[in-house]
């Protein structure tokens, strides 16, 4: 979350859209900012999954098995304008990737479900969805990408996790199925295959293109996320609701 939070800071000081991926050591579950750490010790699905809090919003998601991202974009940029512009855009593009492999996947676009605890069984406008067993986008078709964002001074950071697979790591209320689950036929691309597909379309709609850079944000910014790591460690922002 440091991290997440250093990339829009150098995102507003460069001026260029950045994103970074990264994985989990044990099966841990990401708090929305506006979440009640009650509603979660209240779980006893996750009991044995680590907590932490994002600062962005949406619901909880139980990470471990799936590919989570982090993108900041500066406020100034046309997609940084609003929120709904970015989610679209991410979406779309992996959309994209997906159906070129021939998984059907597309946007969600009826009602929106929002009252459940867990982001995978919640559905917004603009979640990717894939096929399930209706016509079109309804909310039986299983969801395996959602993203929230958190909006700084000068930056849009916007978290999001594309579900790989169901996470064994947790109880069954906690398990959502993910490409691996839904389409085990067509063997779903791998995540870093599908990181560099999904860059290769983002980039050009976010104006330019992306290249890897393995660790060196992280390396490059020591100073600036330690700093940063204080606060989210602290147990008043787990604990802030």
């Amino acid at each position: 979350m440091a991290a997440d939070e250093a990339l829009g800071a150098e995102a507003e000081r460069t001026g260029l859209p950045l994103i970074r991926f990264y994985g989990w050591s044990r099966p841990t579950v990401s708090l929305g900012a506006f979440q009640k750490l009650a509603d979660a010790q209240a779980i006893p699905d996750i009991a044995s999954a680590a907590l932490v809090r994002r600062p962005s919003g949406g619901g909880a998601i139980v990470h471990g098995s799936d590919l989570t991202y982090a993108l900041a974009v500066p406020k100034q940029h046309p997609l940084g304008q609003t929120a709904q512009q970015l989610y679209t855009a991410a979406h779309t593009a992996m959309a994209a990737v997906l159906q070129a492999s021939g998984i059907e996947a597309r946007l969600y676009a009826a009602e929106p479900m929002d009252a459940e605890f867990f982001c995978f069984s919640r559905r917004a406008g603009g979640d990717l969805v894939v096929a399930g067993a209706g016509d079109g986008p309804t909310a039986i078709d299983p969801k395996i990408m959602g993203s929230a964002q958190r909006r700084l001074a000068g930056a849009v950071v916007q978290h999001g996790s594309l579900l790989l697979r169901t996470n064994p790591g947790v109880g069954s209320v906690a398990r959502h199925p993910g490409l691996e689950d839904l389409v085990p036929a067509l063997r779903p691309p791998a995540a870093r295959m599908l990181a560099d597909s999904w860059l290769a379309l983002l980039g050009p709609a976010l104006g330019g293109s992306f290249g890897w850079e393995s660790g060196r944000f992280v390396a490059a910014n020591e100073r600036d996320i330690a700093a940063r790591i204080a606060g989210y460690a602290d147990s008043r922002w787990l604990a802030r609701r």
